[in-house]
């Protein structure tokens, strides 16, 4: 399972480690045990975190579930630095060391300067991030500097022309993505190409969505009798590219780790025929009516909403809604939801929640479709 780009990688599949499965608020460290240990197994060795997935909980999870179990040669390890842990060049050094021992390592194979848009970049270059990253590399602290991205192509060709020595980017590819011009997957991917950096995929299934289809999106996978789940046709997408290193899964239960690690141990770039299906498929969610949200949680762990709104689990339940008409998910926003406050309509407008979506959505727009349709008078 050799990786062409990275030869301490085994094979095309990351775990991402932002949703992993969870008991009340924190990770389910015994499922995830058999997750990780599945994983490797299977042969597989790339795990993906920050500090901010999971509140906080997710890097110290996998030094309980993988790192203290594991000898350091079975395991590659990406961590990112984010833009709301340091105010300065000073803070950074002693939030990796923090970093490296939450995880329960002596060094990150890959660390990437977390989630950079045009905004994050200039707090990022102003604090030197990006010369104190490269340092950590040469001490051997770091193995591979590189990025995870969410904003316009250009921006990207902005970064890679001021710093050439970033070996790899992170962006957001799938194919509901790949023509948006929200995401522009595609004019990213091509930035990358450009300047020769291997690409590792986030967001495959798009927080989900390309897993649970619109009936008539269904209909089209179903006549291809490939045998082949939902995810699988959507991870198979994004490794067919031949710029893509990893493609990072963020798997919850065992399920997605035996379906994701069979697609991709035995990998076959799309055919003719699925790629056709795809098109297909991109086009029945062209006429739907869905808030684009992958549930990524930064606007909830990282813009602090003042009123405490569940805005992922909202727009998801709002979605659920419009797709099948369920009238439990009234029942679920109500006495789940909005139980305890927090609800679409308490929003007051600040936009804290829209400056750092990844996705660019119209945050407090989309609320306001959610109050609509769940607090009708």
């Amino acid at each position: 399972m050799e990786n062409r780009f990275f030869p301490e990688v085994h094979g095309n599949l990351a775990f991402g480690c932002m949703r992993l499965p969870e008991i009340g608020d924190k990770p389910d460290l015994i499922q995830t045990m058999q997750m990780v240990d599945a994983f490797l197994e299977a042969g597989f060795n790339y795990f993906d975190t920050a500090h901010g997935y999971h509140n906080g909980q997710s890097e110290l999870a996998l030094r309980t579930c993988l790192t203290s179990r594991h000898a350091r040669s079975e395991f590659v390890l990406t961590d990112k630095l984010t833009a709301p842990y340091f105010k300065s060049e000073e803070e950074i050094r002693p939030f990796f060391e923090n970093q490296l021992a939450w995880c329960g390592v002596d060094y990150f194979d890959f660390y990437l300067m977390h989630a950079q848009d045009a905004r994050a970049y200039e707090h990022f270059r102003r604090c030197r991030a990006y010369e104190t990253a490269f340092a950590l590399k040469a001490e051997g602290k770091v193995r591979h500097v590189g990025l995870s991205f969410h904003d316009r192509a250009e921006v990207l060709d902005q970064i890679l022309t001021d710093y050439p020595q970033i070996e790899v980017v992170q962006i957001q590819l799938n194919y509901l993505d790949w023509d948006s011009p929200a995401v522009e997957s595609a004019k990213c991917y091509e930035v990358c190409v450009k300047h020769d950096k291997p690409v590792l995929v986030m967001e495959p299934v798009k927080g989900g969505h390309l897993v649970q289809l619109p009936a008539e999106a269904q209909a089209v996978f179903d006549r291809l009798g490939g045998g082949y789940s939902n995810a699988a046709y959507a991870l198979r997408y994004c490794a067919s590219f031949p710029q893509v290193a990893v493609v990072l899964s963020g798997m919850s239960n065992m399920d997605q780790i035996r379906d994701n690690v069979a697609v991709m141990g035995a990998f076959k770039p799309l055919d003719e025929a699925e790629r056709a299906a795809v098109e297909q498929v991109c086009a029945v969610f062209a006429q739907q009516q869905m808030i684009p949200c992958t549930a990524c949680h930064y606007c909830v762990y990282d813009s602090e909403c003042p009123k405490r709104i569940k805005i992922p689990e909202l727009f998801a339940s709002y979605n659920r809604k419009s797709l099948t008409g369920d009238w439990n998910e009234d029942t679920y926003y109500r006495r789940v939801l909005t139980a305890e406050g927090g609800k679409a309509s308490d929003c007051i407008e600040c936009g804290k929640c829209e400056k750092i979506c990844p996705q660019h959505l119209e945050i407090r727009k989309y609320l306001k479709d959610v109050a609509a349709k769940f607090e009708k008078r």
